[in-house]
C-alpha cells in the first residue's frame, strides 16, 4: 500500500525503480501514545506491536522525524506512536 502512489522511473541501466516518496506529516494528536524504548526495539518491531504490521514502520519514523534507519534505539529514547495515522495514508 505504501508504494501505491509512488511513480516508477527508469534507472540509467534501464531498470524500473520507485521514485522517492515524501512521507506525510503526521501532526501530534492527544490520543497518540508516547513510549520510552527498551533494548531491542526497532521501528519494524514497534510497528508490529502497535499496528500489527511491521511494514508500517515508516508511520513511526515520519511522526518522529526520523530520516535515517536506525537498527535499534538507545534505551529510553522517547517516541510518539500515532493512533490516528490512517487518515494520512
Amino acid at each position: 500500500m505504501r508504494y501505491n502512489k509512488s511513480a516508477i522511473k527508469k534507472t540509467l541501466d534501464g531498470k524500473d525503480a520507485y521514485q522517492a516518496t515524501i512521507l506525510p506529516n503526521i501532526p501530534i494528536n492527544a490520543m497518540d501514545i508516547t513510549i520510552a524504548t527498551e533494548t531491542g526495539d526497532r521501528l519494524d518491531t514497534l510497528a508490529n506491536e502497535f499496528y500489527g504490521d511491521p511494514g508500517k514502520w515508516w508511520v513511526i519514523a515520519s511522526a518522529n522525524n526520523i530520516h535515517t534507519a536506525p537498527i535499534g534505539f538507545k534505551d529510553g529514547t522517547i517516541l510518539r506512536i500515532p493512533v490516528d495515522y490512517p487518515r494520512y495514508l
